[in-house]
């Protein structure tokens, strides 16, 4: 039987240390009585008295609890190492952010406060804050505009050429000429202009006097029985032939057209008056020596005349009330 004391003992060290194993019995001899109060040394202090050496038992239990320790201590290691290498790729993402930032020219005041608040104190990231700098003062405010100007020009031009290759591909409902060709034919030959909604005959007998050299060839040409006469080198389409090489196949053409003209007394009035028009010849057509443009209209007066290419003809533009 153990001694009230010794249970005392046992439940303090119990309660001051679960961790540790219970303490060691002490066994006694039966013949020796247990004295009620403690053997207490005067010469020793009081932690040389509780000094007790482990048991075997409790060895083993700090043994297994090292054990536990060592292969806790391993996994938490790999985390440390795992942690740290997270640490690292999130700070190389951030320097790349922030050299991308600097690299597309944003120079607000926010995006100046965001990189310093968000600088690191690595070698790494100072050198290529050092590098943006130099990149920020060699690039003037002037040659940041303009290369803004720059990049909406272009996007201007791509705008335009976007928007010129949709329009080609719209489909033309426009006039092709097929019809007017088909409906243009003389003889089976297609003829180089079209008459115009103002056609008519003319009121005036025209006449074309002929001259070679300065003599009358033949009679004179009558040329207001029709609304318009061509002259040319083709005899099925030609309503006056023009035989001389120099001239073309369909050289030019007298139309007459109803137009409105004001009389002395500032009255207007509507006549009809010969023009005279050049279809694209070669050698040309010339008005009192003077050549016209091809494919547009000129007034014709009396007396007026005309040649075609390099023919020494002369014709003379009279009617029958005309005075020579």
């Amino acid at each position: 039987m153990t001694s009230a004391v010794e249970r005392r003992e046992r439940r303090r060290l119990v309660s001051s240390d679960r961790s540790t194993p219970p303490p060691v019995r002490v066994r006694h001899s039966p013949h020796r009585k247990a004295s009620s109060r403690r053997d207490v040394s005067p010469g020793y202090p009081k932690s040389s008295r509780m000094s007790r050496s482990p048991s075997p038992r409790t060895k083993r239990l700090r043994r297994a609890q090292a054990e536990r320790d060592t292969t806790h201590r391993v996994p938490d290691r790999e985390l440390e190492r795992s942690s740290g290498r997270e640490d690292i790729d999130k700070g190389r993402y951030k320097e790349r952010k922030l050299l991308k930032e600097k690299n597309d020219g944003s120079r607000s005041p926010e995006g100046r406060s965001y990189r310093e608040r968000h600088r690191s104190r690595s070698p790494a990231r100072v050198s290529t804050a050092g590098v943006s700098n130099e990149v920020e003062r060699k690039t003037s405010p002037t040659e940041y505009s303009r290369n803004n100007e720059d990049d909406s020009l272009a996007k201007m031009k791509e705008a335009e050429k976007a928007l010129e290759a949709k329009e080609k591909q719209k489909p033309s409902f426009e006039l092709s000429g097929k019809l007017a060709e088909e409906t243009n034919k003389v003889r089976g030959v297609t003829l180089l202009f079209n008459e115009p909604a103002d056609a008519r005959k003319p009121d005036i007998r025209w006449r074309l006097y002929v001259f070679k050299a300065g003599e009358m060839l033949n009679e004179p040409l009558y040329v207001h029985r029709q609304t318009c006469y061509l002259f040319g080198r083709e005899r099925r389409v030609a309503d006056i032939p023009t035989d001389h090489p120099s001239c073309s196949k369909q050289h030019a053409v007298i139309q007459y057209r109803l137009v409105e003209k004001e009389q002395p007394d500032g009255l207007m009035s509507k006549q009809v008056r010969p023009y005279l028009m050049d279809l694209g010849s070669t050698n040309g057509t010339f008005v009192n020596d003077n050549r016209i443009e091809p494919q547009r209209y000129y007034e014709l007066f009396e007396k007026d005349t005309i040649k075609f290419g390099n023919s020494s003809r002369e014709y003379v533009l009279l009617h029958e009330n005309s005075t020579t």
